[in-house]
């Protein structure tokens, strides 16, 4: 497993010779070490150039923007080099075949749902009343298994959304409102890390993604688009309540993020830089924490089982595995 760089100050980022070196604009320099550097976020300004672009490609590394806001711009994605015509066939052809996407999306979202509510029963049974929720979302759990349609599926998945942000303001033990999920733009404290922290988890995705023959803009639960990587959607939301949402609640409930954390003048719609690196740390350390995988027989990383998710789409797009998506068993 490679390694994840941060970049937030301003400078260069260039190739020297066979690495990729960083330069402040106080004349610091740092090694990023290429041959085991798997992604690279950057958040400050930086200047670079396509000699490093080709090389990044060479070493099939990842980047990843984000604005000065902390709001996420894009990725450099290498040029596909775990190619298979054999598989992009097949994925065209289960999301072309109606029965098929909605028979993955359900089990998508079915998963997505499962992590949503032993998050809830984590914080039910250490004395937050949420059980009222739970049974409201165990009832939806079963409601998708009758939608036939995509359409059906998101309506669904808008519910128990809803009725799981309706539990965050007697999870969170911070004195936050937080009324509904507001995206463009997040309005509160709460809307900001989601956006943020979704963000995080999205491109993560995209990265494993990148070291399978999985094509990114085939999807089945999102309708693919022409100004995103679709499939990473889809695979977000099953581990957003595992290793997005679980942080979210350690860090407000920890209070290692808080208001001081954002620009007051922006209604909390910034994080100002010493919180984002907060928030990296944590999630950077969420990725590399491991757990007992009974069907592999040894440990693995949460980061893995992203890329095992992939590994199982992609038994089921060959027929030779029905997906089983990804729930929490602990």
């Amino acid at each position: 497993m490679g390694e994840t760089f941060y970049i937030f100050q301003d400078g260069q980022l260039k190739r020297k010779d066979n690495n990729i070196v960083m330069s402040t604009l106080s004349g610091q320099k740092k090694n990023l070490k290429s041959e085991v550097t798997d992604e690279i976020y950057i958040f400050g300004e930086i200047e670079t150039n396509s000699k490093l672009l080709n090389f990044l490609s060479q070493q099939k590394t990842t980047m990843h923007i984000f604005n000065y806001y902390g709001f996420y711009s894009g990725s450099f994605y290498p040029r596909e080099s775990n190619v298979s015509g054999h598989l992009l066939v097949n994925q065209v052809k289960k999301y072309d075949n109606t029965e098929e996407r909605v028979r993955i999306a359900k089990e998508m979202l079915k998963s997505a749902a499962h992590n949503i509510y032993r998050n809830l029963r984590y914080y039910n049974g250490r004395g937050t009343d949420v059980e009222s929720a739970m049974k409201d979302i165990q009832r939806l759990i079963k409601r998708l298994d009758y939608c036939a349609s995509i359409h059906e599926l998101m309506g669904t998945e808008g519910n128990i959304r809803k009725i799981y942000y309706s539990t965050w303001n007697a999870i969170v033990k911070q004195d936050i409102r937080f009324e509904k999920r507001k995206k463009r733009p997040p309005d509160n404290l709460i809307n900001s890390l989601l956006s943020f922290v979704n963000s995080l988890i999205y491109t993560t995705v995209l990265s494993e993604i990148y070291k399978t023959q999985l094509n990114p803009t085939i999807s089945y639960l999102h309708e693919p688009g022409t100004k995103r990587f679709s499939l990473s959607l889809d695979i977000a939301e099953i581990f957003k309540p595992l290793i997005g949402e679980r942080m979210i609640f350690s860090l407000l409930n920890k209070n290692q993020i808080t208001e001081q954390d954002f620009e007051k003048e922006s209604n909390y719609l910034y994080l100002k830089e010493a919180g984002k690196k907060k928030i990296l740390i944590e999630y950077d350390q969420r990725l590399k924490r491991t757990l007992f995988h009974k069907g592999l027989g040894r440990e693995v990383s949460y980061r893995y089982l992203i890329r095992l998710e992939c590994y199982k789409l992609i038994k089921d797009i060959i027929d030779e595995k029905q997906y089983d998506g990804f729930k929490i068993w602990w």
